[in-house]
This record gives structure tokens, C-alpha cells and sequence, in this order.
């Protein structure tokens, strides 16, 4: 005989997304050091995309997902003007900080239950 659960209640549902919401923080946070825990953060964030749909976390994914992809990007451009400009360092570290911004301001909104945007 198949046993049915019950769905998860809204609360439930928002506190489980907060808490993956911060564990995303934290990986960035320490991928601010080392590069590999940022694409585990990412990866989190779009498979359990569909669990937190239609809760405040929601925000803070796609807040975290554009921190990756915006990173990536300027990764890139600031590692092709390393050789090519020179001035490709200062765009490595100005990304930097905006990664740092992202996770702090990004974490603080989630400390006091506020949508990322």
C-alpha cells in the first residue's frame, strides 16, 4: 500500500529555501578564495530552482545565479585584457569586490527575510 506525505507547508517551504539560499552564500563566500566552490553553488541553485519557486528565496537564487554568470563574464573579459590591454587586473579586482558586495548585501537582505531584489 503506498503511503502519500504530505505536501510541505508554505513556511516549511520558505525556511527550506532560506537555508539553501544561505548555504549559496557561504559557498560563494568561500569561493571568493578558490574558484571550484562557486559552480557547486551554481549547481545548487538551478536544481533545486523548481523548490523554492514561488518563495522570497526565489529572488536570492536568481541573485545568485546572475552573481555567477556576471563573474564569469567579467572573469573573462578581465583575463583577455590581462594580455591584451594590461588593464585587465584592475578588472579582475573590481569584479572581485562586486562578488564581495553581492554575497555580503545579498546575505544581509536574507538575514532580515527581504527579497534579494
Amino acid at each position: 500500500m503506498s503511503e502519500q506525505f504530505p505536501a510541505k507547508t508554505q513556511e516549511a517551504r520558505e525556511q527550506s529555501g532560506r537555508d539553501l539560499a544561505t548555504l549559496v552564500y557561504l559557498i560563494q563566500a568561500i569561493s571568493l578564495f578558490t574558484a571550484v566552490p562557486f559552480f557547486v553553488g551554481v549547481l545548487i541553485n538551478y536544481v533545486k530552482r523548481g523548490d523554492v519557486r514561488g518563495t522570497m528565496a526565489e529572488s536570492h537564487f536568481r541573485w545568485q545565479i546572475r552573481t555567477f554568470w556576471f563573474s564569469i563574464l567579467w572573469f573573462l573579459v578581465g583575463w583577455a585584457t590581462v594580455w591584451i590591454f594590461g588593464i585587465g587586473f584592475l578588472i579582475l579586482g573590481i569584479s572581485w569586490l562586486w562578488v564581495v558586495y553581492r554575497v555580503i548585501r545579498g546575505w544581509l537582505v536574507l538575514a532580515d527575510n527581504r527579497p534579494a531584489y
